[in-house]
């Protein structure tokens, strides 16, 4: 309950952290993710090709199984942000989870360079791995999904630790942190897509150990500055789990169903704490009155956990509810994500690889995207946020829900152009499969779906660790995670639906997405289907978008971005479509802390 917050759990200014965070923390943490994402993002554009010409899956189970392993990476990013909300601090759920991934990798680039633990050609389309050769493929995915996923759930929290969102001077530097995230994300994988990449394929495909082995180096090497950057570090201590917080809430809830709701918002149960490092209350909202019975305190009982709760403790609850629709909204453009990292890449290794006299690697493609996600990453951090903040007062330029609008609408446009793409190579390979179109066609739609990316990400993680409760940090900027998981999980069933039903329907009876021969099924149909999704589900999206009220703290003292500076305003929601001056919400927002200054 409240009466038990934690120093310095959500204050990151009090006389511990002096001297603490701000951007030479945070640059260690850059250090991590740059050389960690160098193989972590090779692998994901990679690592199709991998399943298909190393271990002989056809063309729909390497897909499926790059996909799952990508699903379940970033579905047990909650086991990380659970753990570093609940028991052990940030930092070092990160080393612990980052252990996990280095061994995975270890174990990996062996059974790459030992042709004893790899399968022969079978003959067939599709050859099944067994017994301990298989124990040991699948046990790596397996650990290198738990060390990735847990290092996901909790790195993010941790370095947007290292600012105080309401320390007005620090404000700014929370709301260039995560684009600075993702620059350092693609930064890395821009490494990883072009060196990583060449040296894994090159010579046929024989040298994918090598690969292994500079990203199992550069991983190890991040860990490294993580540990080595411990002293600059805030570190928030772990209490209460989450969880748990829920589940009162809940509980109460239902045993509270009969009473009556006061005639006023004031007669539910609050903790009157005074001390201004305590956990940050969060003011009453009108949304999802039934969890309201959870703060109504039974005439003749006294305050006690499972018997009352704090509006606080309700209002998180109400602020995770409102969240999930939004998760939900995202989901269909993380799956167009996992065909560009499945299909595409198949589509690549089929079309003419040379620029000049240098032969290009198809999994190296993305790396278009990404040299326009650096380049433009710091124009939009240091031109248009600015520019965009002297019209709607908001810190960083639009709201988060906005970028991730902006997001969606181009990834249906990015599917559109890959099936556009798609039909002009199948064309161009059924006329003269001697002279295929260059692998540069792919580019078109790699690079909407960069900027897509740079928008719909960042505008997530800023707006799960912005709008979380104080103890769900972590937790909740791995909703972010889960998105990406669903996405993967729903393209393995896609596409396996997909060629159930077309399999039924069509003359030839064979699915769109049969066998490994891309001439002769219809990828372009299945993106038409993907553009198609995606459009409805950008207007699901902007219901819940205009519907969503940002989290409001008790408090109405707070400080909004006027010519550069910050100035006192009052809080109130903020509508999606514009941010107006007298409409400024809590997420965008920076709490008065003068009191504490």
């Amino acid at each position: 309950m409240g009466e038990d917050a934690e120093p310095g759990y959500d204050r990151v200014n009090t006389p511990k952290f002096k001297g603490k965070g701000g951007l030479r923390a945070t640059s260690f943490i850059y250090a991590l993710v740059a050389l960690e994402n160098m193989g972590f993002v090779a692998n994901m554009v990679s690592l199709v090709l991998y399943f298909s010409y190393k271990m002989y899956f056809d063309l729909s189970n390497a897909a499926n199984t790059l996909t799952n392993l990508m699903g379940s990476t970033f579905l047990l990013s909650i086991v990380g942000g659970f753990i570093s909300d609940t028991y052990i601090n940030r930092f070092h759920t990160c080393l612990i989870f980052g252990t996990i991934e280095v061994s995975a990798l270890t174990m990996m680039t062996i059974q790459a360079h030992n042709s004893s633990l790899l399968p022969l050609p079978c003959g067939k389309p599709n050859c099944k791995l067994e017994g301990g050769m298989a124990v040991y493929f699948y046990a790596s995915l397996c650990l290198l999904a738990l060390g990735v996923g847990g290092v996901r759930g909790s790195l993010p929290a941790l370095g947007a630790d290292q600012f105080d969102a309401k320390d007005p001077k620090e404000a700014k530097g929370l709301a260039s942190y995560f684009n600075w995230l993702l620059l350092s994300t693609v930064s890395g994988g821009t490494v990883g897509v072009t060196v990583i990449v060449w040296v894994a394929t090159n010579k046929n495909n024989q040298n994918w150990w090598k690969g292994f082995v500079i990203t199992t180096v550069g991983a190890f090497v991040g860990f490294i500055f993580l540990a080595v950057g411990k002293p600059f570090y805030r570190l928030q201590i772990p209490k209460d789990s989450p969880l748990v917080r829920v589940a009162q809430v809940i509980v109460v809830a239902i045993k509270n169903r009969r009473l009556p709701h006061p005639e006023s918002p004031s007669e539910l149960y609050e903790v009157n704490d005074k001390d201004p490092e305590s956990i940050s209350k969060i003011a009453h909202t009108e949304q999802f009155r039934w969890l309201d019975k959870a703060a109504i305190l039974p005439q003749n009982t006294q305050p006690s956990e499972w018997k009352v709760c704090t509006v606080t403790q309700v209002e998180e609850v109400k602020v995770l509810t409102r969240m999930l629709p939004i998760i939900a909204s995202t989901i269909i453009m993380n799956t167009c994500m996992a065909q560009l990292q499945t299909f595409s890449v198949q589509q690549g290794y089929r079309m003419d690889p040379y620029l000049g006299s240098f032969q290009v690697p198809a999994a190296s493609i993305p790396v278009i995207p990404l040299v326009f996600m650096v380049i433009l990453i710091p124009i939009y951090d240091r031109v248009f946020v600015p520019f965009a903040r002297k019209f709607t007062k908001h810190p960083s330029g639009i709201t988060q829900l906005q970028r991730v609008g902006v997001g969606l609408v181009l990834s249906a446009l990015s599917m559109s152009i890959a099936a556009l793409v798609e039909v002009k190579r199948r064309h161009q390979s059924l006329k003269n499969p001697l002279k295929p179109i260059s692998l540069f066609w792919l580019s078109f739609q790699y690079g909407v779906f960069g900027i897509a990316d740079m928008f719909t990400l960042v505008g997530l993680l800023e707006f799960f660790y912005k709008e979380a409760p104080a103890g769900m940090k972590s937790l909740s900027t791995s909703f972010t995670w889960i998105s990406l998981a669903f996405g993967y999980f729903l393209s393995s069933v896609l596409v396996d639906a997909i060629n159930s039903v077309t399999k039924s329907i069509t003359p030839s009876k064979q699915g769109w997405l049969h066998g490994q021969d891309l001439d002769r099924n219809n990828l372009n149909l299945f993106y038409w289907f993907l553009a198609i999704l995606s459009v409805v589900n950008f207007f699901h999206y902007l219901y819940w978008a205009v519907w969503y009220k940002y989290k409001k703290d008790g408090s109405d003292n707070v400080f909004v971005i006027k010519d550069g500076n910050p100035v006192p305003h009052s809080i109130s929601g903020v509508p999606f479509l514009k941010a107006e001056d007298d409409d400024v919400s809590k997420a965008t927002t920076v709490e008065d802390t003068s009191e504490r200054n």
